[in-house]
Parts: structure tokens; sequence; C-alpha cells
């Protein structure tokens, strides 16, 4: 069988990734009566705390017959120097698969390099590809396909935008990127989508008839000093029901939480009838199930895509 990571949602192709989300959809009708992963073993390497990512997999690899192994900095000898090739060919060994949360997008670059085995990235400091098939996912369960739709993206250009932008390209769908002067998405990942994404300043001129309203936190793991700086930066970049006004009537907000109420997102957005968060980091667990079969199992629906 061919070995396949997901690194970025670049690894996949169109069809590969629209047949995730639909087998997500299957996979959640069939909940807790499948089970192809029996005695197989992924491995979870967190830098970064988490919620959803830990629980999602690993209730996702139970219910799917296997197991998960959570590892933090102290538990592996990463923490300790070890040189991540030399982790990356022990930990392959000895599981049948790799999710890193990690700060150093090359880190799992290197585990995909080394390990031998299916790797995943649970997010990193440029991409978060599981969040962005989760909310593929809830598009498609509420609105149908997302080819041809307006994305509206209200915020800082980082990880989860970075992957909103690949995903634009690889979906067929127009994404409008508002973010203040300074903080824009990566010029790397804007080439993958030339055709498809317009960077500007105006949170309303991006939301103006969005099919779909996403935002994140102002200041991500790790960028907590900037906390003050970014706060004064995105003061017109809150998401609000004015803001949700000139989106399309039947508009859905996301955000891939935890959020800050009152700062990215009013209360009454999160909270509201347009609101589809709860859904979407339920589907988290969904549609990374769908990735794991995909990964691990030889004759996976998706594979005859490939």
């Amino acid at each position: 069988m061919t070995l396949r990571h997901l690194v970025n949602l670049t690894d996949l192709s169109p069809d590969e990734y629209r047949g995730l989300l639909k087998r997500a959809v299957e996979l959640k009708a069939l909940r807790h009566t499948y089970a192809p992963l029996s005695h197989r073993v992924l491995a979870m390497l967190f830098e970064k705390s988490s919620t959803r990512t830990r629980i999602s997999f690993e209730a996702g690899m139970i219910q799917l017959g296997g197991s998960a192994i959570f590892l933090s900095p102290r538990d592996t000898q990463l923490g300790r120097g070890e040189p991540i090739e030399d982790s990356a060919r022990v930990i392959g060994r000895m599981t049948d698969c790799v999710m890193l949360r990690t700060n150093a997008h090359r880190t799992v670059e290197i585990f995909a390099e080394q390990a031998g085995v299916p790797v995943i990235n649970g997010l990193t400091d440029q991409s978060h590809p599981c969040q962005l098939l989760a909310d593929m996912q809830t598009y498609l369960e509420h609105r149908g396909d997302i080819r041809g739709r307006t994305v509206a993206w209200i915020g800082d250009g980082n990880n989860m935008c970075h992957s909103y932008i690949e995903s634009a390209a690889l979906l067929g769908f127009e994404l409008r990127v508002a973010c203040p002067p300074g903080y824009e998405p990566s010029e790397d990942y804007l080439a993958k989508a030339p055709e498809n994404v317009t960077v500007m300043d105006d949170p309303g001129a991006a939301a103006k008839g969005a099919d779909l309203v996403v935002t994140d936190v102002w200041a991500s793991m790790g960028q907590e000093e900037e906390q003050a700086r970014r706060e004064k930066a995105f003061e017109r970049y809150q998401v609000d029901q004015k803001l949700m006004s000139l989106a399309a009537k039947d508009a859905l907000f996301m955000h891939c939480l935890p959020a800050h109420r009152g700062e990215e997102v009013s209360a009454d957005v999160l909270e509201g009838s347009q609101s589809v968060v709860w859904d979407e980091a339920e589907n988290r667990l969904h549609a990374q199930k769908a990735l794991l079969e995909f990964l691990i199992v030889k004759d996976s629906p998706v594979r005859a895509l490939s």
C-alpha cells in the first residue's frame, strides 16, 4: 500500500478531499458499528495543549477498534534533545500512524520523511488541515457542496487561514481574507490559490454576500505576549451581528474554538442561529476517522479515488 500523509491539504487530490468529506458523513452514521483498526495504534505527540484534537483522535481510534497513545514533551526524548529523525524512526516502528500537534511545521515534515508510517498534521504554526476537514464536512451537511460559494475569513492570516486558502483551491470556492495590514497570510500559501483568494483590510467588504463567515482568536497559542497589541490592531474585525447581516441570509458562522466572546466574535453570533460551531467541533471526530481509515486501511473507500 502506498504510504500517504496529511501534512498539508495539498497532499490530497480534490477528489480525495471530497471523498473524505462524504466518508466522514457515512462514518458519522455508523458511529460505533464499524471497527477496521483492530490492533492498530496511533501515536499522538503534543507540544501544544489541546481539547478537540486529543479527544477527537483518541476517541476516533477507539471507535474504529484501535488505540491511541498520548505523548507530551515530558513523555519522550524529544523534549530532552533527541534528534527528531531518531524519534520518528523509533515511534514509526512501534505504531501504525503518528499525529503531531507541534510548533514548527518542519517537525511534521521530518516525521513524514522518516517514520515509515502515515503522519498527520494535527496543527502547526503554518497550517491546520484536520480542522478544515471538519469545517468542510459541516458545510456539506448544512448547505451541500461548497464549490462556487463565497467564504469570508475575518481576522489573522494564520495557520487556519492558510488551510482555508488550500481548501479554496482544492474545492473551488472564493475566499475573501479580511485582515489588518501586517497580518496577511503567507505569500507562499497565497501562491497556491491565486484565482480563488482576495486579501483586503475591510471586513464588511469580505462578508458582503458571503455564504460562510469564519474567524479565529486574535492571538494564537504562543502569541499571548502580543495580546494587547493585537487587540488594538483587530478591533474592527470582530464578527458581530452587524457584520453577519452583510452576509447572505442563510450564511453560516464557524470558529475552530476555543472562542473569546467579545473579542473576535460576539456572544450572540457564537450562540446564534447561524452558528454551527458545535457541529463543527464534533465533526473533528468523524472527519478524522475518515482520515485514519484512508491512511491506514488498504481497501478504504477513499483509496479507490487515488
